[in-house]
């Protein structure tokens, strides 16, 4: 009898685990795990609150949560390990509904719709010179800008913009996640980021919001409180990016003006509001991009004791705030993200700025971008093709090189005051992708990167770039199409193993012409080669260069054409016409 009671109760012990198994939430690999809290009681907007989570292999994960509005606060998290997983809820200070709440979900092995899905986050190369996928799948960097897309756009609208982009094989989209900056007052709704401490800053304007809300910070009497609202809009544009299947380059502050959230904010509030968004999309496909167009400069005592004595220097309206930089930056990034694991951080510089030997250092910075800019002179395209790039990529630690603005198609050059072409635009990135070892790159279209809608107008808030297109209109602006050949063409060979080798060749056919400037890169073996002529010509390579195994083709860059070519055992090959190519050197 007693054994009979044995085997029914661990018979009944059973079926209860399958029946809380069965029960417990479903969450795909590399998905989002997402749980509501709701406290018992109003409490602060800044009660700290995290769960723990216990893998299947019983790894720890300290998840923090977000306040959501009201009494309901969430945490998300990205589970990276199939089987049963378990949380446990902690809140500071200790508050009935948050804290001390416990349960489980199980992660499962499914074959997902998205490259996240099926291959898991995106991180930096073992290596560190390119993307990959959790999987060891290379990603390769083909980005997209539009700044204020994210926050100005409607659902419908921003659909119909990812599907653009996907069908022209993008892969990346970057935006600002934070507003008011100069240029977008509020988000589509007239919402901004974040509150005073008592209310919602609406009732007056642009400049006097920010300066009142600044006066409370600097006192420091009242601390950021996120406005829900505004996030939970932007939740819907952020998750439809990565259903489309495309790595959301998160840019979590901005720091060109003095108003911008970067440079207006202190220090601490500018890492509350970093860890705020990092909770709410860190379990999204991400990268994050710390600031953006800052020039990352250091400054003497001097400016920082005047600094101190005019406390609201920032909206004076003089330009000190280009030196707030570098070492501000620093103390930011190893405050928001040192010492633990994240999604792959880097942040904006200015044009033409190469800050990135003074951050050598810092852990934190996963991969380097730069902003090659909107120039058009003989200094510009000798700085993309031959200037910080390719003299400081062998630099250790190696990290993954990313020009994230070359020239934007349609923009005014800043010489000669005629828009970009498609070929101009084309030539910068194809350069960048060759003056280091080949991570990736971003396109940009006038009237894209700013939402534009004013039609006959330039930007708002950069009138000397040039009337613009309409957002609608720059969608179909050429070089966007030659890109998806561009992503075609690279996503067809080992990308990743490619590496610059100005040796190749017995000499620049264009001599000391920038804008004739051949890139060469190898793969280390030599079993791949990778020319860009910006305008045709001969090229001939040194004697021994080249294997005799090698298959050559040339590569159409504005229509996606490939021609094999006839070798003729002499290393020398004649481009089609004066255009633009590529030589593609692969074995067979």
């Amino acid at each position: 009898m007693a054994k009979k009671l044995q085997c029914h109760l661990i018979n009944t012990f059973c079926l209860l685990l399958l029946a809380a198994t069965a029960n417990a939430q479903s969450i795909p690999l590399w998905g989002r795990w997402e749980h509501a809290f709701s406290a018992s009681m109003t409490a602060a907007p800044e009660t700290k609150f995290a769960a723990e989570l216990t893998s299947p292999s019983g790894k720890v994960y300290p998840v923090p949560g977000f306040w959501d509005g009201g009494v309901t606060w969430r945490v998300r998290f990205m589970p990276g390990e199939v089987g049963t997983w378990l949380y446990r809820t902690h809140s500071m200070p200790v508050l009935d509904g948050l804290d001390g709440k416990s349960g489980e979900f199980v992660c499962r092995q499914e074959m997902g719709n998205t490259r996240f899905l099926q291959h898991g986050p995106v991180h930096v190369s073992a290596n560190g010179r390119f993307f990959e996928h959790a999987d060891g799948t290379p990603f390769f960097w083909m980005g997209d800008t539009v700044w204020y897309g994210a926050l100005l756009s409607s659902k419908a609208d921003w659909d119909t913009y990812l599907t653009d982009r996907v069908s022209k094989r993008f892969d990346v989209v970057h935006f600002n996640v934070v507003a008011p900056r100069n240029g977008v007052a509020a988000d589509e709704k007239g919402d901004i980021s974040f509150m005073e401490d008592k209310s919602i800053l609406m009732n007056s304007g642009f400049y006097q919001r920010i300066k009142n809300a600044l006066a409370g910070f600097l006192s420091g009497e009242q601390h950021i409180r996120m406005n829900p609202r505004f996030y939970q809009r932007l939740d819907e544009r952020i998750d439809a990016v990565n259903s489309y299947g495309l790595l959301a380059a998160i840019v979590l502050t901005w720091g060109l003006r003095p108003v911008d959230s970067g440079n207006a904010l202190p220090e601490a509030e500018v890492v509350c509001l970093i860890r705020y968004l990092e909770a709410r999309y860190g379990a999204n496909h991400v990268v994050w991009i710390l600031t953006g167009d800052n020039a990352y400069e250091e400054y003497s005592g001097a400016r920082w004791k005047q600094i101190g004595r005019e406390g609201l220097w920032i909206l004076t309206g003089d330009n000190a705030y280009e030196e707030y930089s570098g070492t501000r930056w620093k103390r930011i990034g190893r405050a928001a993200f040192g010492g633990r694991s994240h999604a792959p951080v880097t942040t904006h510089p200015l044009g033409m700025h190469w800050p990135w030997e003074s951050f050598r250092d810092e852990e934190w910075l996963d991969f380097i971008i730069y902003q090659s800019g909107h120039g058009d002179d003989a200094n510009t395209l000798r700085w993309i093709h031959s200037g910080p790039p390719s003299q400081h990529w062998q630099d250790p630690p190696a990290r993954p090189f990313i020009n994230l603005e070359p020239p934007y198609e349609g923009h005014l050059g800043y010489q000669s005051r005629k828009p970009h072409s498609d070929y101009s635009t084309r030539r910068a990135i194809y350069w960048s992708l060759l003056n280091a070892p080949t991570a990736g790159v971003t396109y940009g279209a006038h009237g894209v990167w700013s939402w534009h809608t004013a039609v006959g107008q330039p930007p708002t808030d950069h009138p000397n770039t040039g009337v613009a297109k309409t957002w609608r209109e720059a969608l179909s602006f050429p070089g966007s199409t030659q890109m998806k050949y561009l992503e075609e063409f690279f996503t067809s060979i080992a990308w990743w193993t490619l590496r610059p080798d100005a040796n190749l060749l017995t000499e620049q056919p264009g001599g000391d012409d920038p804008a004739r400037h051949v890139s060469a890169s190898r793969s280390e073996n030599g079993d791949l080669m990778v020319m860009y002529l910006p305008m045709g010509g001969e090229l001939r390579f040194k004697e021994g260069t080249l294997r005799k195994d090698l298959q050559a083709e040339w590569f159409d860059p504005r229509t996606g054409r490939r021609m094999p070519i006839q070798s003729s055992g002499e290393g020398v090959f004649q481009a089609p016409d004066q255009q633009d190519w590529v030589l593609l050197l692969h074995n067979k």
